[in-house]
Order: C-alpha cells, then sequence, then structure tokens
C-alpha cells in the first residue's frame, strides 16, 4: 500500500494519477476538502480510500504493509502569515509522518521547496551540508526548512528522499487561485482579454520580463518522484527543476504560441511590499540528482507548455 497525501492537490493528484498508469491502485489518498474546487482532481483517480488528514496517524496505529509515504500535503502558500499554522501543518506534520515511515520500513518521499533558497544569494546547491545557512524569505518557506534541517541533523537522509520543487506548472493546478503558475494565469488573461500582464523590472541588471526563474513541468517532475520510488537505495536532499532558468517573456511568448495567438504584453509596477523580496534569478542545480542516477531529460519550456496549452487547457482543464 502507497500513502500519498495532497492527494486532491496539484503535484499530489498527479502523482496519484501517475501511479494508476504504472498499474498502481493501492493507495490511499490523504487531504483536507474544504470549501473549492480540487475534489474534482479526485475524481479520476483509482484508490482504495480517502481519509482526511486529521484521520491518517489513527489509521496508520492499525496499518500494516505500508510500502511507501509520498508526503505532498503541505499548505504551499508563500503569502500565508499564521506561523503556528505552517509549522504544524507543514514541519510537524512532516515529522511525523517520517518518523512513522522510518519505524516501520516504508519509503519516505516528501516534498521540499526552492522557497528555501530564499533570494538566492548563497546559489541554488543542494548540498546538505550548506542548507543551514539559507535564508528562506517568507514563513512557508521557513517551514519546509525546517523539516530539512531536522533530517539532516538526525542523519535521516540516509533513509528519505526530501524533493526541492522549483517553479511547477502543469495540469490539476486549476483550483489554486494566487498561487497557480504563470502559465497557468497568462492563459487565462489571454483567453479573456487577449494580452497578459507582467511585473516591470525594479532592477538596472533586468530589463522588463526578463527575471529569471526555473520552471519545471510536473510531468517531469512525477517522472523523478517514480525514480526515488522505484530505487529506494537512492536517498537525500535534491532540487527538481529543469536545471535552466528561463525569463517570463520566454514564459508568455510559448504560451502565445501554443495558443496560436500574437504576444501582446504590458508591463505594470510591482508593488512596493514586494520589491525587497522577489526573485530575480531562480535555477536548480541537478548535478547530485543527476548523479544519483535519474537520467531523463527534462521538457523545454516551449514544449512542456505546448503540452500543458493544448492537452489540458484548451481543453477545458483537462485533469492528469
Amino acid at each position: 500500500m502507497i500513502i500519498v497525501t495532497g492527494a486532491a492537490g496539484f503535484i499530489g493528484s498527479c502523482v496519484v494519477s501517475r501511479l494508476n498508469k504504472e498499474g498502481i491502485t493501492d493507495i490511499i489518498a490523504v487531504d483536507v476538502l474544504r470549501e473549492n474546487d480540487k475534489w474534482k482532481n479526485l475524481r479520476h483517480l483509482d484508490f482504495v480510500d480517502y481519509l482526511d488528514r486529521e484521520q491518517l496517524f489513527d489509521f496508520l496505529a492499525g496499518a500494516a504493509n505500508i510500502e511507501a509515504i509520498i508526503h505532498m500535503g503541505a499548505c504551499s502558500a508563500t503569502t500565508e502569515r499564521n506561523a503556528h499554522y505552517l509549522m504544524e501543518n507543514n514541519y510537524r506534520y512532516t515529522l511525523k509522518l517520517a518518523q512513522f515511515a522510518m519505524n516501520h520500513g516504508a519509503r519516505f518521499i516528501y516534498a521540499s521547496s526552492g522557497a528555501t533558497y530564499g533570494l538566492g544569494e548563497l546559489g541554488y546547491d543542494d548540498d546538505e551540508d550548506n542548507i543551514h545557512r539559507l535564508r528562506p524569505l517568507n514563513m512557508y518557506g521557513y517551514s519546509k526548512q525546517l523539516f530539512d534541517l531536522k533530517a539532516r541533523r538526525e542523519g535521516w537522509f540516509k533513509n528519505i528522499v526530501g524533493l526541492k520543487f522549483f517553479n511547477v506548472y502543469g495540469p490539476n493546478e486549476y483550483f489554486k487561485g494566487d498561487m497557480a503558475s504563470v502559465v497557468f494565469k497568462a492563459f487565462n488573461q489571454i483567453r479573456q482579454t487577449g494580452s497578459v500582464r507582467l511585473f516591470k523590472s525594479h532592477r538596472p541588471d533586468f530589463k522588463d520580463g526578463e527575471q529569471l526563474r526555473d520552471f519545471v513541468y510536473v510531468k517531469d517532475v512525477l517522472e523523478v518522484i517514480l525514480f526515488f520510488l522505484q530505487n529506494p537505495d537512492k536517498n537525500g536532499l535534491f532540487n527538481v527543476g529543469s536545471g535552466k532558468a528561463r525569463s517570463f517573456l520566454d514564459l508568455v511568448n510559448a504560451t502565445f504560441a501554443a495558443m496560436g495567438k500574437k504576444p501582446e504584453i504590458i508591463f505594470f509596477d510591482m508593488p512596493e511590499h514586494l520589491r525587497d523580496r522577489y526573485q530575480y534569478f531562480t535555477e536548480a542545480k541537478i548535478e547530485k540528482l543527476r548523479k544519483a542516477g535519474y537520467q531523463k531529460e527534462f521538457a523545454s519550456l516551449e514544449r512542456g507548455i505546448e503540452d500543458y496549452v493544448r492537452n489540458y487547457l484548451l481543453k477545458d482543464y483537462a485533469h492528469y
């Protein structure tokens, strides 16, 4: 049996779908369903049972033969300011799950985040020996960082896998609102107005729209997760990104192209409160992932967006 937390969410629901494609259906789907539409991500999935997050540990108390826990569940809102909630939901819950997995011989794969790198002033190297030097910009990033530090301190990375996701985009993110990817937002702006709005640059070394991010397609993320699930001897903390920074202009132009439309971009001032904590450059170093044995190529930004737009967004938000 495999437990997937965050199973109704963006990456989590895609994980369940990817497992289904491997013929794996002995899955317990865990999430928190409230007043949004993420329940729709469950409709096409095949799993044994659904549990609310608060029911999971009661279930585990009587469970046997848990092969793996793929822990994608978390509050992923970088704007969340309730530090107590984030500590309980993102840190403490992950801690309890990891301890259960290690005590019962289950594979444990969890979502960390590229947000742990802060402004990137120390680079984007996933060397576990240096993660204590990182300074996340928001409480979300710190809640992820705290578990990474705990795992390193306790020596758990010899037995578990942490994945530092960068800017993931793709199907099943439709419910995320402000936290949805720029691709999703750009698609809807183009459909509604024919144009896309992007932040102006407020640094002289970056032109408008040339701020850089590591955008990674969710289907590539799934292949990385599957690799670690199938290779239990590979453990540690790993970046998961394309390894190539691309500009917001590249992203928006690729979205227009996938929709068969001519680009029309409007630049506007970034809000004052964001300017001192805005990342102008992120790029995952993925050499460690390669050394672990993962050799599949990551989709280019153009290829990933083309697949996402044509096979999902233009089909009324079809699900993966």
